[in-house]
């Protein structure tokens, strides 16, 4: 059966090593935050994301927010941490590949 992508549908993404390098990048921790707000320099209004460590090649829940003409789908993908990452126009990954960094597949039942 050939599913089509449509917005709401829940799919997995696979974390490219530059999702995880960009997720990672922006997280802190609670030792970080205490450090910065007693030197006074975290910043009024900040959001601090918070969550275990992503690596490429892990596969996480993506929620599909578009669909392109083409078939790319846009995706809030859902990390183990208050925070999400948002890809655009990603492709689905082939049958015969299973999952492929940077790209999102069908649960399987």
């Amino acid at each position: 059966m050939n599913q089509k992508p449509s917005i709401g549908r829940i799919v997995h993404y696979t974390l490219s090593d530059t999702d995880a390098v960009r997720i990672n990048a922006r997280r802190t921790d609670g030792p970080a935050i205490q450090e910065r707000l007693l030197d006074n320099t975290w910043p009024v209004g900040a959001q601090a994301h918070i969550g275990n460590r992503t690596a490429g090649g892990d596969v996480l829940p993506a929620l599909i927010v578009a669909v392109q003409p083409n078939g790319q789908v846009n995706a809030q993908v859902f990390l183990d941490g208050n925070d999400v990452l948002w890809v655009t126009s990603r492709d689905e990954a082939s049958e015969e590949s299973g999952s492929h960094p940077g790209r999102w597949h069908w649960p399987q039942r």
